[in-house]
C-alpha cells in the first residue's frame, strides 16, 4: 500500500486479490464510458428516422452527454474525498447503467436527451475516481504498470465504436447500442462491491459552489460551442458571443480561485513542473491525436471509397499496436525517463500523422495496416506516459484535485481535437460536393497541419528534467555511478 496522509480513511482496504483485479475493474469501466462516446455516431441516421426527427436534431443527444461530462468531472475529486471512492464509483456505474437502460427505452428525443444527461453524470465520475483509486492503492513504483493497462480502453474504444455501431444498426436495433451497457454495468457493480477499496478524507473542505457555477457553466458552454462548431447551426456572431461568454466565465473562475481558500480545482498544482507538463503537454498533443478518429473514416470512406465496416477494420490495428507495446512500457520509461520518452515519442507521433497524408488510392493495404499498428503503439506509450506523470510529484492530499484537473483537460482536449480536425478539413476541402481525389487531397493537408501542431507540442515537454518522474518510472540517474565504480 502507498503511504497515506493522516486524514485519509481506508474503510475497505485492498487485499492482494482485489489489488490484482482493480486495474481490470477500472479498465472495464473506462472502456464502457469511452465506447459510449463513439458508438452512437454511426447510428445517428437510424435513430433520427426511428424517432421521426431530423438528423441535425440528434446533435442534442450527442452534446448532452458531453455537457454532463464537462460539468460533473470537476467535482468528482471532492465527491470522492467526501463520500469515499467506493460509494462514488458505485454510484457512477449505477447512474451510467440506469441511464443506458432508460436511453434504450426512450420513446422520443426529449426523453433520450434527458437520459443521456443522466448517463453523462455517471460517466463523468468513472474516469477521474477510477484513476484516483489506482493512485491511492498502488505505490508510485507500481503505478506505471497499473496505468498502462487501464489506458488501453481509451485507445481501443474509439476504434471499435464505429464498427460496433454499424453492425448493430445493420443487423439488430439501434436500442441495442444502449442495452449493451447493462450486463457490463451490472457485472461492474458486483465487482466493485467485492473488490474496490474505499478511501475518503476524514475532513473535507466545503464545496466551492461559486467556483462550480463559474467553472461548470464556462466549461459546459465551451463544450457546446465545440460540439456545434462548423455545422452552421448558429451564425458566426452567435458562436463568437457564446465563445466570449464561456471564456469570461472561465476567467472569472480563475480570479475567484486565486482568492478562494478552498477552490473547486487547485490551480496551484500547475506550479508543479511535472503536473504542468503532463496536463498542458497532454492537452496540445491530444489536439492532433484527437482528430484522427474524425479524419481517418473520412479519408477511407469519402476519399478511397471503403465501406464503414471496411474503414473500421483498417483502423483496428491501432488497438493491436496499443496492446502489443503494453508489456514494454515500464521498461522503456525505466530506461529512458519521462523527458526523453515524451519528447521523442511526440515527435514520432507527429511524423506518423504526416505519414497518414501519404495514403492514397495506390497505397498497398499492408502499408495502411502497418502504419495503423505503429501509430497505435506509440499513442499507447504517449497516453500512459502523460497519465502517470500527472501524479509523479503530487501528494496524497493533492491526488483528488489532480485527477479532476487532468480528466477535465483531457475531455476538453478531445473536443478541441475534433473541432481542430473539422476546422482544418473544412479549410482545405474544396467547396461543393467534393469526392474522390479532391477529398483525399484536402484531408491530406489536414493531417499535415495536425502533424505539425503535434511536433510543436514537444516544446512543452522540453521543460522537464531528466530525473522528473523517476519515482514512477523507477529510472536510475544515469549520472550517478554504481558504488565502487
Amino acid at each position: 500500500m502507498p503511504p497515506t496522509t493522516a486524514n485519509t480513511i481506508t474503510e475497505h482496504p485492498a487485499s492482494d486479490s482485489s489489488k490484482a483485479l482493480l486495474p481490470w475493474l477500472v479498465a472495464v469501466a473506462f472502456f464502457m464510458e469511452s465506447l459510449d462516446t463513439t458508438i452512437l455516431n454511426t447510428a445517428v441516421p437510424s435513430i433520427s428516422a426511428a424517432l421521426h426527427v431530423g438528423a441535425l436534431s440528434m446533435k442534442s443527444v450527442l452534446a448532452s452527454y458531453t455537457l454532463a461530462l464537462a460539468v460533473f468531472i470537476p467535482i468528482s475529486g471532492w465527491m470522492a474525498d467526501h463520500f469515499g471512492t467506493r460509494k462514488v464509483f458505485t454510484s457512477a456505474i449505477g447512474l451510467f447503467t440506469l441511464g443506458s437502460l432508460l436511453c434504450g427505452l426512450s420513446p422520443n428525443i426529449h426523453l433520450l436527451v434527458a437520459c443521456r444527461l443522466l448517463q453523462g453524470c455517471g460517466g463523468a465520475m468513472m474516469v477521474p475516481v477510477g484513476r484516483l483509486t489506482l493512485v491511492r492503492t498502488f505505490a508510485k513504483s507500481e503505478l506505471l504498470r497499473a496505468m498502462s493497462f487501464v489506458s488501453i480502453p481509451a485507445l481501443v474504444a474509439p476504434m471499435l465504436g464505429p464498427v460496433a455501431g454499424g453492425l448493430i444498426v445493420a443487423y439488430f436495433h439501434w436500442r441495442v447500442i444502449f442495452f449493451l451497457n447493462i450486463p457490463i454495468g451490472l457485472l461492474g457493480l458486483l465487482m466493485v462491491h467485492l473488490h474496490l477499496p474505499d478511501y475518503r478524507e476524514e475532513h473535507t473542505d466545503p464545496l466551492d459552489i461559486i467556483g462550480l457555477i463559474l467553472f461548470g457553466s464556462g466549461i459546459a458552454l465551451l463544450s457546446y460551442v465545440l460540439e456545434i462548431f462548423g455545422e452552421h447551426a448558429l451564425g458566426t456572431t452567435e458562436i463568437t458571443l457564446l465563445l466570449i461568454l464561456s471564456l469570461t466565465l472561465l476567467a472569472g473562475y480563475w480570479l475567484h480561485a486565486r482568492r478562494e481558500l478552498h477552490p473547486l480545482l487547485q490551480l496551484t498544482l500547475l506550479r508543479i513542473r511535472t503536473f504542468r507538463a503532463a496536463v498542458s503537454g497532454g492537452f496540445f498533443t491530444r489536439l492532433g491525436i484527437g482528430g484522427v478518429p474524425f479524419l481517418l473514416p473520412l479519408l477511407y470512406q469519402l476519399g478511397l471509397g471503403y465501406t464503414p465496416v471496411q474503414s473500421g477494420l483498417l483502423i483496428m490495428p491501432q488497438a493491436l499496436g496499443a496492446m502489443a507495446i503494453k508489456p514494454a512500457l515500464t521498461t522503456i520509461l525505466g530506461r529512458l525517463g519521462y523527458r526523453a520518452v515524451l519528447i521523442s515519442n511526440t515527435l514520432v507521433i507527429g511524423v506518423l500523422l504526416i505519414l497518414f497524408a501519404t495514403i492514397g488510392t495506390h497505397t498497398p493495404l499492408w502499408a495502411i495496416l502497418a502504419l495503423a499498428f505503429v501509430y497505435g503503439a506509440f499513442t499507447s506509450l504517449q497516453y500512459t506516459s502523460m497519465n502517470t506523470l500527472v501524479y509523479a510529484d503530487t501528494t496524497e492530499a493533492q491526488a483528488s484535485s489532480a485527477s479532476s484537473i487532468a480528466s477535465t483537460m483531457q475531455q476538453m482536449s478531445i473536443s478541441f481535437g475534433v473541432a481542430a480536425a473539422g476546422l482544418t478539413t473544412a479549410f482545405f476541402l474544396p467547396q461543393g460536393n467534393a469526392a474522390g481525389a479532391a477529398v483525399v487531397h484536402g484531408i491530406h493537408k489536414a493531417f499535415l497541419a495536425l502533424g505539425a501542431l503535434t511536433v510543436l507540442s514537444t516544446i512543452v515537454f522540453s521543460g522537464l528534467k531528466s530525473t522528473d518522474g523517476a519515482d514512477v518510472s523507477q529510472r536510475k540517474d544515469p549520472h550517478v555511478l554504481p558504488h565502487g565504480a
